[in-house]
Formats: structure tokens, sequence, C-alpha cells
């Protein structure tokens, strides 16, 4: 992979965990490809020859940023995510919404030792960062979910530390970030699931990438820079959509509030 992914991969990292203070996890197996990105573009890239895939400015230019409606309106996810709008409930909605969520549930419930996960090709994305919520990321799911939508494949698992092991909360689907709003409500009705996206990203210059972690940085998802000519006049790279459409689904809970929440979603902010 080009040095300018890996840094940027692992700016972005940074910034989301930026400011946790639960110890480095250890890694008890070296995965591969550790440097792939939850939620990145593989539809064009075969796995042995990753090109950048965040640097398309054209493409960047292109995917929408709808905000996001709470019950009283539009919620507030700050200026480095948006949220799809909720709709209207339509009759069908409930039925499958509950066949995505059962499907999830049967496929993570083999998972639950994070072991099983690795001996089936996920693969923890930087497991040696410490992160509130870890993915282990399946490329070949990756892949498929930039043709159709198969919710017994989720992109990644999502796991929290426990310890020297890892528990798992829920799964993550993607969807290319072409994708209208239309076409992700044919996945998971938007009047129960809202998808999200990564927003207004600026990587910084070389030599200013340790802004990254000053109690309030101008780069990354917890910048204070959030345009184009923001990011210019310091020097930076910006990203006006960054990686592909993305929604976290918790089936292991109880109600629907729970296994579609959208507060924990932005608070997870992978």
């Amino acid at each position: 992979m080009p040095s300018r992914v890996v840094v940027l991969v692992a700016i972005l990292l940074c910034a989301v965990t930026w400011g946790q203070t639960q110890n480095p996890a250890p890694s008890q197996a070296k995965p591969a490809n550790q440097d792939f990105m939850p939620g990145m573009d593989m539809s064009q890239h075969d796995m042995s020859n990753m090109k950048d895939t965040t640097s398309s400015d054209k493409d960047d230019s292109d995917a929408g940023a709808p905000a996001m409606h709470s019950m009283e309106g539009r919620m507030d996810m700050g200026p480095h995510m948006k949220m799809t709008a909720l709709r209207p409930a339509k009759p069908e909605d409930a039925v499958r919404a509950e066949r995505v969520v059962e499907a999830a549930r049967k496929a993570s419930e083999k998972y639950t030792d994070y072991r099983s996960a690795l001996a089936e090709g996920f693969k923890i994305f930087h497991p040696e960062i410490p992160q509130k919520m870890y993915h282990f990321t399946n490329p070949r799911y990756t892949i498929e979910a930039q043709f159709r939508f198969n919710p017994e494949h989720p992109t990644s698992l999502l796991y929290e530390k426990h310890g020297d092991g890892y528990k798992l909360i829920g799964v993550m689907y993607t969807a290319p970030k072409r994708f209208s709003e239309d076409q992700l409500d044919e996945r998971i009705p938007l009047s129960v699931g809202q998808w999200h996206e990564h927003v207004n990203f600026c990587s910084p210059p070389a030599g200013k990438r340790q802004e990254m972690f000053a109690a309030h940085p101008q780069f990354g998802l917890r910048g204070s820079i959030t345009t184009q000519d923001a990011c210019d006049a310091a020097g930076g790279t910006f990203h006006p959509v960054i990686f592909n459409w993305m929604v976290h689904v918790y089936p292991f809970e109880k109600d629907q509030a729970g296994i579609w929440s959208v507060a924990r979603q932005h608070g997870d902010a992978d």
C-alpha cells in the first residue's frame, strides 16, 4: 500500500481514538493487511495491490452528505459525520429490518470467541492502537458489499477490549459511497436504520501530523478544519467524503432502540 494511504488511515484512526485512556491492546495474532481500513472502497482493487481510495476529489465531490433527523428534527452529529435522513415507515419496513437483525445475529453468534473470527479471515484493524471499539474486517465481504447486500456477510465484526480478549458487541455493514439514499434504503430501511459517512476530512501535511494529538487539533475527524479553503490554507489535503457508507447493528440488544442506536453508532465513531 502506498505510504500516503498508510499515513491517512493511521491518522484517521488516531483521530477517532484520540483522548482515550485505556491501555494498548496486545495482539494475540498478528493480522495481515492491518492497514486495511474498515469501510474502504475495494470494488476496483484487489487485496494484493491496494491503491489510494480516498484521494479521488472528483468522486468525493459527487458523494452526498445528507443530514440526519432525530425524533425532534435534526441531530447535530458534528461537522465530520453525516447520517441519512430518518424516513417515514412503510408497512414492510419493520419486517425487512428484522430480517437483517436476525441474519446479523445468526452470522455473528459463532464469532463470540474472537479467535473464530480470526480463523475465518477477519483481520483486526490496528490492534496495537487503543480503541473504544475494534473492527475485525473481512476483505472478501468488503468487496462483496460493493456489488450486493448479504446480511449474513457483515463487512466487520465489532468488538470491545476485555482483558486479554475481545467481547463481540455488533456488526457493521457497508455500501458504496456513490449510493443514493434510495439505494441504501433497499438494503436497510431508512425508517429503522440510519447509515453514516465520514466527511470534511483534512489530512495534515508532512511535519504537522503530531498536531492531531493536540488538545484542539486542526486536522482529522476531531479537527477544527471543515472546509476545502481552510484545509488548503493549512497545507493539508481535503476529502469531502472518505470511505464508504457504514451502518452499525447491535443484534444482541433487547429492543429496537438499542439494536439500531444512532447515539451509539456516533459514539463508537468507526
